[in-house]
């Protein structure tokens, strides 16, 4: 049975994949809308799976909690979980999670991502003020739902280790449009003008290199030409002696060990009142690196053992330094 991170994930890649349908449809008048409502809640879910996995599948972990008012008209100081109309639990929101994340998990979020998310969040939040006639606000929406695609496959793959090409993750470019040789004169009214201003805001602070792993927005450029049958490469099975190589990952290694470094400090000194990062912690730490089930050393350049390494923890690891340290009450 796959775990709630698992399913979690699941669940995202499918609000994603649902994004890209509707977007790439021939004729769709609701493209742009469609796409920014699918890709903020297949993000959400992103980043609530991604808590999951570092919090051992604890699903108190993404849920939103709220003071209440008490009989004398002040808030509690005790937090309660917080309900819908229907009596069931909400969980957290998109920025929510991410500062949930990146604060109290310690986990490594480049800011353009950020910055990318919250571009089309705004387009999200104005999607019923947009005229779809308007070919510039078309062009700025392909410009940032392809860069929140590449960031989306390169955070999957980091996090949990799922290859992009198992999914076909990518958007139809604007030239395939149709009418795109034409445009009716159509007016920015107050919101379009105001979101295209904070976009083109946005993307002053960044500096959006295509080469960079994650961006704000991405310019696409797209060429059609012929080419010949033999310049294609023949890939076939094959058990001779001198074929090449080819090595497959397994695709739960990051759900058996979602912590790096930083995510387990941040762990430990949130559970021990005497936890120090000193030598002790440290030998510690170094002894239970050699058990390949608690930590697993990933190489930067796989087929390179001598490239550079970076280690990966299991949240098992917890029981054994429980030993070595006193739990907060």
């Amino acid at each position: 049975m796959r775990s709630r991170a698992r399913q979690m994930l699941d669940k995202s890649i499918s609000a994603m994949l649902a994004a890209i349908e509707v977007y790439n449809k021939p004729i769709f008048e609701y493209r742009e809308e469609a796409y920014s409502i699918l890709a903020v809640n297949a993000w959400e879910l992103l980043l609530k799976a991604r808590i999951l996995q570092i919090d051992n599948n604890k699903f108190a972990s993404i849920i939103d909690y709220e003071k209440r008012q008490l009989g004398s008209g002040k808030l509690s100081t005790k937090l309660y979980k917080k309900k819908n109309r229907t009596g069931n639990e909400v969980s957290i929101g998109l920025f929510k999670a991410y500062d949930r994340l990146t604060n109290d998990y310690a986990d490594t979020i480049n800011q353009v991502v950020r910055k990318n998310l919250e571009a089309l969040t705004e387009i999200r939040d104005n999607a019923v003020h947009f005229l779809n006639k308007e070919f510039e606000l078309k062009k700025k929406v392909h410009e940032v739902g392809t860069a929140n695609l590449k960031n989306y496959v390169n955070i999957i793959r980091q996090w949990f280790g799922v290859s992009p090409s198992d999914f076909n993750l990518f958007l139809m470019p604007i030239a395939f449009l149709r009418d795109i040789g034409r445009a009716d004169g159509v007016m920015h009214n107050t919101e379009e003008r105001h979101l295209l201003e904070y976009i083109k805001g946005l993307e002053k602070e960044v500096n959006d290199d295509v080469a960079n792993d994650f961006n704000l927005s991405l310019n696409i450029s797209i060429k059609i030409r012929r080419a010949s049958e033999s310049t294609g490469t023949e890939v076939v099975i094959s058990d001779r002696p001198d074929a090449i190589p080819i090595k497959l990952e397994e695709e739960n290694i990051r759900e058996r060990y979602p912590w790096d470094y930083d995510i387990l400090t941040k762990r430990l000194q949130d559970r021990y009142s005497d936890f120090k990062m000193a030598q002790k912690y440290h030998g510690i730490r170094k002894k239970l690196e050699q058990d390949t089930k608690l930590c697993n050393t990933r190489y930067l350049d796989p087929g390179n053992p001598k490239s550079a390494t970076k280690k990966f923890y299991s949240p098992n690891i917890i029981r054994e330094l429980d030993q070595h340290y006193k739990r907060m009450k």
